[in-house]
């Protein structure tokens, strides 16, 4: 079997535990106004490559990745699930620890799904996953797509006892915004394996690539977030949790 890949990175070093080979999957579902990799959304193109020629890629270099792993993004890797079963299952054989990065938009629990799901979280050590904003309404204005099935999926995992970390991209004018972060809180009360919490500020680096690609850059005229008000979002998205905490106590 063989996958589209749109890239791969040999030295991640923000993309879960250690130092990490990264596998950019090709084809999204979601079309978020911040996305950096707009070049990614496009399903069934870029360079097909199969388990074994990812893994002789991370193998060249497995001293380099010891205290580390691979980990699987995109574009969103569980639109290639088969795939990616098939890579993160020769992954365990050889006692890599694997990581997903991930939206969960592709998540249902319809009987099929939940079978592949299910085969996923067994070879899977760490779910990276992206909550772009916890209200439902804001959440289509922002990315397309509803988060309906992006909240089921971490519970999910959280159920199936999967460590989440969690990462949100705080944005001026849109998850910029108390309210909304307290809630975010109050929500990730819930994951009794939530492992980590990176609250990140909202960056204009793929302005450059929009205009390359002949498109149109969806936040124009949006300034970047200075890591001191991300640090303030970090607070409330955390009080929120404690006061969630707290009341169920």
């Amino acid at each position: 079997m063989k996958g589209y890949i749109h890239s791969t990175e040999s030295c991640g070093t923000v993309d879960g535990p250690g130092i990490r080979f990264v596998v950019f999957f090709q084809g999204c579902p979601m079309r978020c106004a911040y996305c950096h990799n707009p070049d990614t959304w496009q399903p069934n193109v870029g360079e097909m490559m199969s388990v074994d020629e990812i893994l002789d890629m991370y193998n060249s270099k497995k001293e380099f990745y010891k205290n580390g792993g691979i980990t699987c993004t995109g574009g969103e890797p569980m639109m290639q699930m088969d795939f990616l079963i098939e890579l993160f299952e020769r992954c365990k054989k050889e006692g890599i620890h694997t990581c997903l990065d991930t939206s969960g938009i592709m998540f249902s629990e319809n009987e099929e799904t939940l079978k592949k799901v299910d085969r996923m979280l067994a070879v899977t050590d760490l779910v990276m996953l992206d909550i772009k904003h916890i209200d439902p309404e804001e959440h289509i204005k922002l990315t397309q797509q509803p988060n309906d099935r992006i909240l089921a999926f971490a519970k999910y995992i959280d159920k199936k006892g999967i460590d989440i970390w969690i990462r949100h991209v705080v944005v001026p004018t849109i998850t910029q915004n108390d309210k909304y972060l307290y809630q975010l809180g109050e929500f990730l009360a819930q994951l009794k394996h939530l492992k980590a919490l990176d609250v990140l500020p909202y960056h204009t680096m793929g302005i450059p690539k929009y205009k390359n690609l002949g498109m149109e850059y969806p936040l124009k005229g949006i300034e970047a977030l200075s890591k001191e008000d991300a640090i303030k979002a970090r607070d409330v998205v955390l009080k929120g949790m404690k006061d969630a905490l707290n009341r169920h106590d």
